[in-house]
């Protein structure tokens, strides 16, 4: 496996700190990757909310974002974020210039938002109530065509953890960058509320969701069945809402496809490129 080219992967942990499933999601997916495709691939992770860690945009091929909690918009001028979206800037202009090799990218939830704000895509504010369980996510029609989401029907499952929301799309915006809405949230036809949107394209390199992809059914699972997150769900949620989440966890159409699609469809994409040049 030696003579294969090495592919690093950098993941950028936005939780702060506070426990997660997450950051062990995302390296889940990297490692069965890599046996599946006997790659040489390694990844590292960088704390940068609470140790201001960022790799350099030269030292690694993908980059993963993750969730994380708290508001996105109170973030804006720490340290912290001037240096993560220094990396994006350089990231981008990297894969603007004529270098063969392109820099790829995937933003999770927390880091969907902060690049939302970051390019004026919508509107970002807080839920009426938090979204909290497996549910249903609805492809647009570029979100149809998109590789991203190859292999996944529409509606697909994905869990939804957030308190936070970008809606009301700026579509100028989009036009002028030249982004594309893949994926809003469920229809809720007795809710007067805008859906949000789920899942954008920034460019050929940079895809984001709002939702979960790297959620496995077992981790969300042991995190449901304990007596804490159990009491705050059916207070926040009701009983019923609680063992719908967990009868969708245990079918294998939902989150198990969903984890087994959407962050290897990107890394298909990734990886290819890398070998190509």
């Amino acid at each position: 496996m030696t003579d294969k080219p090495e592919m690093k992967v950098a993941i950028l942990d936005l939780y702060d700190g506070i426990a997660n499933e997450g950051m062990r999601g995302f390296q889940d997916i990297l490692n069965r990757y890599k046996a599946k495709h006997q790659l040489n691939l390694s990844f590292e992770i960088f704390d940068v909310r609470r140790k201001c860690q960022i790799p350099d945009h030269n030292d690694f091929d993908i980059y993963i974002s993750s969730g994380g909690p708290g508001s996105p918009l109170d973030t804006e001028g720490t340290e912290w974020e001037k240096k993560y979206f220094n990396l994006v800037d350089k990231l981008e202009d990297h894969n603007l210039s004529n270098h063969p090799q392109k820099k790829h990218a995937f933003f999770v939830c927390h880091s969907f938002q902060l690049m939302c704000r970051k390019y004026r895509l919508g509107d970002i504010n807080t839920r009426r109530s938090a979204s909290f369980g497996v549910l249903p996510v609805h492809q647009t029609n570029a979100g149809l065509a998109d590789p991203i989401f190859e292999g996944l029907p529409d509606p697909f499952y994905s869990v939804d953890s957030r308190s936070w929301q970008v809606i009301n799309p700026n579509e100028k915006r989009f036009v002028e960058l030249g982004m594309q809405m893949l994926a809003i949230e469920k229809e809720r036809p007795y809710v007067d509320l805008p859906r949000a949107m789920m899942a954008i394209r920034f460019n050929e390199y940079f895809i984001s969701t709002q939702f979960h992809p790297e959620a496995d059914a077992a981790g969300i699972k042991s995190l449901l069945l304990k007596d804490e997150k159990k009491q705050e769900v059916v207070s926040e949620h009701g009983l019923d809402k609680y063992n719908e989440m967990l009868e969708r966890l245990e079918d294998p159409d939902k989150i198990t496809h969903t984890q087994n699609t959407i962050i290897p469809n990107f890394l298909d994409q990734a990886v290819l490129s890398l070998q190509e040049v």
